[in-house]
């Protein structure tokens, strides 16, 4: 029999799986279900931005249970392509940052059901039911918060002491923040949570039959609870989160799961995935993490993804965190340190240039032509369809500085690719050390020799383009480290991905075009005096 690890992905718009064999490095499976496209989810009855139609704005929230009716839809289209779920010896799992649940005092009874025999005659829809204190599940984009953050930062000290803290400044969009809003606003359905699970936790609940399963502290991070030094819950954070809430810090400190590492094994899989799928009744269940974390566990280095957005991953001592707040300390899905930076106006702006010029988003082959055409260093464009939080700023309308005679879809396509780019760069500066390690690239756009060539010159580093990966993959990678971790057996997290996940040759920046990025009075220096004027006229709103 082989041995496979099951990779999960619980994001904001899909379940996805990815099947790996722990023993020849091999990915044997790959599936989504998206929860719109899906008829199966159609009685959840989300908008178009997968979230339950907000309340109020700035709120952001999905059902729970669909979280787990999609774990039954997934494993029964495994089921039905054939998948050996029963040589799946560990299963790991991402889920979206910051994501949570509220569960009542009735879940540890009613999760447990899912360990008994002939609990597979049923479905975890009809399982689970009344399991839940608050019927929301508020996710990332929740953005209605400002008060409760300024409330914490505020009574923790301030944002150094915030940072020093929690490895982060307190973010929106971060577990503990919404936590005490949803106090706030719905006292009785906090004062009736007995257990607050992260959607990554959550989902080992499930598949153990544990509602009190642990946190792993790589994706407690996103909560601002937790003393990312030591990586306990902070009494500090925890005290000034729940001020003037029901219960106090007693209450809070009772609803929150101890913290773990991300690769430890919290149980084997219950009776009802055994019955009603066929898994093995041996298989073991980790504790899950962030979508970022399991993201970079797939590569030991520095990551950029220049997908719709721009994330950049570097990795550090632990000890290193960003104090002008704008990028967040975490730790992967297998315990090692890194920060996170995401600018918000990413390739999507890239694709809009090109659709000023008629060019559909996948006819990359004109702008490509075009973009060779033109001298990197020599135009320069910003346009922020979307707020950023990576420098904070407002939206505003395409703004060409510097551009030829007539603009072109050469000056203007060169110009917002760099501006993009340099902005990645510039406000990484806090937290990236100089290193003599090729900087790893994913993404659509790693096909464009001429963007790769500019990466190269900007950041004025070897960079190595790379197959896309995944915090699915990253999941069942840092699972196969987790089960022959717990076996005593010898995993090299780093040669197993380099295997799985293709690696293209290196490129090495053209002296020529560093020069011209980072010689005196050159582009980069000249970007930072545009930028700063276009965020001081545009303020975040």
């Amino acid at each position: 029999m082989a041995r496979l690890a099951l990779g999960l992905d619980s994001s904001t718009q899909s379940l996805s799986a990815v099947v790996v064999n722990i023993d020849t490095g091999d990915k044997s499976f790959e599936h989504s279900l998206d929860y719109r496209k899906d008829s199966r989810f159609d009685d959840f009855a989300l908008g178009p931005d997968y979230i339950i139609p907000p309340r109020v704005e700035g709120e952001a929230d999905q059902p729970p249970e669909m979280f787990w009716a999609s774990l039954d839809a997934l494993f029964y289209d495994m089921k039905a392509a054939g998948v050996p779920l029963d040589e799946i010896v560990v299963i790991n799992d991402s889920g979206q940052q910051h994501g949570h649940v509220y569960l009542n005092r009735h879940a540890e009874s009613i999760f447990a059901q899912l360990k008994r025999k002939d609990s597979g005659e049923k479905n975890l829809l009809n399982l689970l039911d009344g399991s839940l204190a608050y019927l929301s599940a508020p996710i990332w984009m929740t953005s209605n918060t400002v008060r409760q953050t300024e409330f914490v930062r505020r009574e923790v000290g301030g944002k150094d002491k915030m940072i020093r803290l929690s490895g982060s400044d307190a973010p929106l969009r971060f577990t503990g923040t919404i936590m005490r809003r949803v106090a706030e606003q719905f006292p009785e359905a906090y004062q009736e949570t007995e257990n607050i699970q992260l959607i990554s936790s959550l989902i080992p609940a499930v598949l153990t039959g544990n509602s009190k399963v642990p946190i792993d502290y790589g994706n407690a991070c996103g909560m601002s609870l937790m003393n990312y030094q030591t990586k306990n819950w902070s009494s500090e954070l925890l005290e000034s989160t729940s001020k003037g809430l029901s219960g106090g810090l007693r209450a809070l400190k009772k609803k929150l799961p101890n913290l773990t590492p991300p690769d430890t094994i919290v149980g084997n899989i219950g009776r009802y995935f055994v019955e009603k799928y066929g898994f093995n009744l041996e298989c073991k269940i980790t504790v899950g993490s962030g979508d970022n974390p399991q993201a970079k566990v797939l590569v030991e280095g520095d990551l950029l993804s220049l997908g719709t957005s721009f994330v950049n991953m570097v990795s550090t001592d632990g000890e290193t965190l960003d104090m002008e707040g704008l990028a967040n300390g975490m730790y992967d899905g297998v315990g090692r340190p890194f920060m996170f930076g995401c600018r918000t106006n990413g390739a999507m702006v890239w694709d809009a240039v090109r659709a000023l010029y008629g060019l559909v988003k996948e006819d990359y082959a004109p702008a490509e032509e075009a973009l060779g055409q033109v001298i990197p260093a020599s135009a320069m464009v910003f346009w922020q369809p979307k707020n950023e939080s990576f420098p904070p700023s407002g939206s505003f309308d395409l703004t060409r500085i510097t551009h030829h005679t007539k603009p072109t879809l050469a000056s203007d396509y060169a110009g917002i690719i760099e501006t993009s780019l340099a902005a990645v760069y510039l406000h990484s500066e806090n937290f990236t050390k100089k290193s003599e390690e090729p900087l790893y690239i994913t993404g659509g756009v790693t096909d464009s020799a001429e963007i790769m060539k500019r990466v190269a010159g900007i950041w004025n580093r070897e960079i190595v383009p790379m197959e896309k990966g995944g915090p699915a993959l990253g999941a069942a990678v840092a699972g196969a480290y987790a089960h022959c971790k717990s076996q005593g057996e010898p995993f090299d997290v780093e040669e197993f991905s380099q295997g799985i996940l293709k690696r293209r040759v290196p490129i090495p920046p053209k002296s020529e075009d560093v020069e011209a990025y980072h010689g005196s009075g050159r582009y980069l220096e000249k970007f930072r005096l545009e930028e700063a004027k276009i965020i001081a006229e545009h303020p975040v709103e």
